[in-house]
């Protein structure tokens, strides 16, 4: 299985390059898909023994704080404005639904990770439309309408999977037991999710990348220098509270289709490629981060085995 996963993002990617044409038509049903996925996900543990812990007060305040500074102070660099609104959205965009399978293979508590991603992406639920109300595509809108406008489009999207998880573990426990038999769904749709999003973003660049491809380089570096960034510094948090890989995961590794989405919607859709560059750059490192708990963990291994076989002792 693990084989597979590996190979999703490619596939993913060469598909969208191939058939982007069709991933633009059928981007509409990406959010059902990240609503199923999350709903999949949240039913799949018991939210009432959720707790809310110190290191995601650092996260978050990262994500919202830092996300708005960069822009504004882009902004006030002159930096071209699909610059400026793709760090927002790789900074801003929530944590991915799939953070606690990766997170656990390296060895990070389940519970941890898997409270943030249910906090972290309420949260992101309620800061985006205000954001995205004076920022992007909205503006000419009056705030409160702006904000509920998307907050109704990103809250369906995010937020209702939690609250209606919670109700069926409170009311309908065989329900939500039902459900959670097939969380193991969640990973194919969010590569169905990975690929319609990448798709449409690759088509975009077709349309509009010409007059851009230097907007388009500086997308590149800036994902490179932020995955270095909010995962280096994830990890930093998460040491300081004893789960190093949590805290790198959490701050890390985004919902990177969530993200193109939102992008795609209420900014200026040519800020999508920050994600997709930063999809690419977060997979390379939790598969060379695997690789090297595998290989610490076969080593770690062949020592006991070696250590506890009477042959290898010598008198």
């Amino acid at each position: 299985m693990q084989k597979i996963k590996s190979y999703v993002l490619p596939i993913a990617i060469v598909l969208g390059l191939l058939l982007h044409d069709y991933c633009a038509a059928f981007s509409v049903v990406v959010p059902y898909i990240i609503f199923t996925i999350l709903l999949l996900t949240f039913s799949a543990v018991d939210i009432k023994k959720l707790r809310f812990k110190p290191m995601f007060t650092w996260i978050i305040l990262f994500q919202v704080v830092i996300s708005l500074g960069g822009y504004v102070l882009l902004k006030l660099l002159n930096v071209n404005e699909i610059i400026a609104e793709g760090v927002l959205i790789g900074v801003l965009c929530p944590v991915a639904a799939s953070v606690a399978v990766v997170s656990t293979m390296l060895g990070a508590d389940r519970n941890t990770v898997t409270s943030y991603s249910i906090i972290g992406n309420l949260v992101i639920s309620l800061v985006a439309p205000i954001y995205f109300s004076f920022i992007g595509v909205n503006q000419d809108m009056p705030f409160f309408e702006s904000f509920l406008h998307i907050l109704r489009r990103i809250g369906m999207v995010i937020g209702l999977p939690f609250f209606i998880a919670l109700a069926l573990q409170l009311c309908l426990p065989k329900a939500n037991s039902f459900l959670s038999r097939y969380k193991g769904l969640a990973f194919y749709l969010w590569a169905v999710a990975l690929f319609l999003t990448l798709g449409q973003t690759i088509h975009f660049i077709f349309l509009n990348g010409k007059g851009n491809w230097n907007s388009i380089l500086w997308l590149g570096i800036s994902a490179l220098l932020f995955c270095i960034i909010q995962f280096g510094l994830g990890k930093w948090i998460g040491h300081k509270y004893g789960d190093t890989i949590a805290g790198g995961q959490l701050l890390g590794q985004k919902n990177s289709a969530m993200g193109i989405w939102m992008a795609n919607h209420y900014l200026l859709p040519l800020a999508s490629v920050f994600l997709a560059f930063y999809s690419v750059f977060q997979n390379l490192f939790n598969s060379w981060q695997i690789w090297r708990f595998e290989k610490r963990k076969k080593k770690k291994e062949s020592l006991i085995t070696k250590s506890t076989d009477p042959d290898s002792i010598q008198e």
